[in-house]
């Protein structure tokens, strides 16, 4: 299973009441696939606010973004939690809703160690036929899936790639001893072209949400060889990579993303607590990102 080099992680629109709205999320995915050209969506990741997601919801949504999709880009379930048994049961149900694989956020808060978390990822990786990509993020888990860990995980037939947000130093380790088929995603945009550079493969993005179709240019532009236009293209992304999470300081995600959506025309609603819409001079910033 190739998922393309472009994913969005994409937002959970909500109505007034905070409930999910289907008419915004259909006319998100029609976005992200035809206007910002994403190769795949991961749905009720951690970037659509699955913490406060209750799994009806999620498979509500697994369902719902395969029958719009329609075949026109893959749909990876976020089915990852820090209770193994639950995440087990979850990714059954995606299973059952038609995606084509699943994202397994590393398991936050409990601490395990590397043999741990090794035994969670194959347990979930087990019970299911579907391709998985593990989902390395310390800065928001507590917790660092290592370098050989991933290797370890990498071993096994359908754990085919990783989303690595530790840095570059592990991503490069990574890339350096992975199989082949292994595919290596960055989740930070904003080192998109240095993971294409050491040899990763892509990106699982926040701001292809609204500049995706020119990050999808930026990847093709390198893979192809003009290294001068993607760094072009890369400079010109690169005030929207890091505003969307440092405008002017740091704002929780998806906070920010969706409140550029809706400069856009995309209205996909609020966040949920204990998440909070942004302040005035927060929304001044990330207009400004977009002038």
């Amino acid at each position: 299973m190739d998922f393309g080099r472009l994913i969005t992680a994409m937002v959970t629109p909500f109505d007034a009441n905070g409930q999910i709205d289907w008419e915004a999320t259909g006319r998100l995915i029609d976005d992200l696939i035809e206007v910002q050209k994403n190769d795949s969506l991961v749905v009720s990741g951690t970037t659509g606010e699955s913490p406060t997601l209750s799994d009806e919801e999620k498979t509500a949504l697994f369902r719902f973004a395969v029958d719009r999709a329609g075949g026109r880009c893959k749909i990876i379930a976020g089915t990852g939690s820090n209770n193994t048994a639950d995440s087990i049961q979850l990714t059954k149900e995606a299973e059952a809703c038609g995606v084509d694989g699943i994202l397994l956020v590393a398991p936050y808060y409990n601490k395990p160690n590397q043999e741990g978390m090794y035994r969670h990822f194959k347990a979930i990786a087990e019970s299911t036929k579907l391709p998985v990509l593990l989902y390395n993020v310390p800065g928001r888990t507590g917790i660092n899936l290592s370098a050989e860990t991933t290797l370890r995980l990498a071993e096994i037939d359908n754990i085919v790639g990783t989303k690595e947000c530790a840095g570059q130093d592990q991503l490069a380790k990574i890339i350096a001893s992975a199989p082949e088929s292994f595919k290596v995603y960055t989740g930070d945009d904003s080192t998109t072209l240095t993971t294409l550079a050491f040899g990763g493969y892509g990106v699982i993005s926040v701001a292809a949400h609204v500049i995706g179709a020119k990050m999808k240019q930026l990847i093709e532009a390198y893979t192809s060889g003009d290294v001068t236009l993607a760094a072009k293209l890369n400079l010109e992304c690169y005030p929207v990579f890091k505003g969307l999470f440092e405008c002017p300081h740091p704002v929780p995600n998806p906070v920010a993303v969706k409140y550029a959506l809706s400069l856009r025309g995309l209205q996909v609603g609020g966040v949920r607590l204990p998440l909070i819409e942004a302040t005035a001079g927060e929304e001044e910033f990330i207009r400004s990102l977009f002038q």
